[in-house]
């Protein structure tokens, strides 16, 4: 028995592992209270069959109000506008995340494995996109595209790619427990036809949203709970600023609205060990050497919530049961919220009447 525990011991002071934590302070989680208070408004949710495919990640809808999902097969769904007849469009040889149409009809995607691909109507796919200012894109998310064509998109980590390290969940949660600074806000222009970065240093760049006056962009920082604002026009050009902060979880895929609004998603609501162990690198290291089984993992709580230019909250729709859980974003029509998911089989839909805007 005492070998065992010494073995035991050691291993858990030594082994290698792939994080090297760093310090920071989390805020102090503020709870689901005020604009957070708990609800059930997503419990409402109709269910959209999407095939034999799961984890609808992010939607688009088309000039046609055709609804298309990223799913986790590395397919590209499509369903007719009233939300029947789902059909596998494509295949993208990757792992697609976000994806957006542009003005000509092209799907532009977010592929974590590939980079930053075009997709044409007739389902031709170009790569753009596989490396911004000399490094490799590793792990493309999210995605929108500006009305003169630059596309906008998120490289979460840097070192974490998720083809490297078993797909975009456990490379997530390495990125995450690290909290090392690797993930970019990047932006292609398609004249130069060059990726370049506009932001480094961010911990799990996730979603990406531009503000329907063209001046700024938004990205979700999932590992440091908030969303951060980037003037790309007008006299702050340049600058970076929080628009909300200490989210009550870690956020995903944004989107821009209607009358203003953005809609963000939160995957999963804040874990308290891991907040408290914030300050302490050496203990989330021994984290990652115990057995996958108990470490930290994700909780299942649906919520999206939508917020204004100044980062006010308009509206909170939650499933504290998880039945529609793991939600990845949110897509606004006019009669419809679009929910999307890391897991489910089918893809959530709201009727806005039920929304509480």
């Amino acid at each position: 028995m005492g070998l065992i525990l010494t073995v035991a011991v050691i291993y858990l002071l030594v082994w290698p592992v792939p994080v090297a934590p760093v310090a920071w302070q989390a805020p102090d989680a503020p709870g689901y209270v005020g604009p957070f208070a708990r609800n059930d408004r997503l419990k409402a949710l109709e269910m959209l069959p999407i095939g034999d495919n799961h984890g609808p990640e992010t939607i688009a809808l088309d000039a046609e109000g055709r609804i298309y999902a990223a799913t986790h097969e590395g397919r590209i769904v499509r369903l007719r506008a009233d939300g029947s007849n789902p059909e596998n469009w494509l295949t993208t040889g990757g792992r697609p995340l976000g994806i957006r149409f542009d003005t000509a009809g092209n799907l532009l995607v977010a592929d974590a494995l590939r980079g930053l691909l075009r997709i044409a109507p007739d389902g031709t796919i170009t790569v753009l996109a596989t490396e911004a200012d000399g490094k490799p894109i590793l792990f493309a998310n999210s995605v929108d595209v500006a009305a003169d064509g630059k596309v906008y998109f998120s490289d979460s980590s840097t070192k974490f790619g998720a083809s490297q390290w078993g797909g975009t969940y456990p490379a997530s949660l390495l990125d995450i427990l690290e909290h090392g600074g690797h993930g970019r806000l990047l932006v292609y222009d398609p004249d130069a036809r060059k990726a370049t970065a506009l932001l480094t240093g961010l911990n799990f760049a996730n979603g990406v949203a531009i503000a329907p006056d063209q001046n700024y962009v938004l990205i979700s920082e999932t590992g440091t709970y908030r969303v951060l604002r980037h003037w790309i026009a007008g006299l702050r050009r340049g600058r970076t600023e929080p628009l909300i902060e200490n989210l009550p979880g870690f956020p995903d895929n944004l989107s821009a609205g209607l009358g203003g609004r953005f809609w963000l998603a939160l995957i999963s609501p804040r874990n308290k060990l891991v907040d408290q162990l914030s300050g302490a690198p050496f203990a989330r290291t021994l984290i990652q050497r115990l057995p996958t089984f108990v470490r930290p993992k994700a909780v299942a709580y649906g919520y999206v919530v939508a917020i204004d230019e100044t980062g006010k909250v308009l509206a909170s729709l939650q499933d504290p049961d998880g039945t529609y859980r793991l939600t990845t974003g949110a897509v606004e029509a006019r009669d419809y919220i679009y929910v999307g998911s890391l897991v489910m089989p089918s893809l959530g839909r709201l009727p806005k009447t039920k929304a509480g805007l």
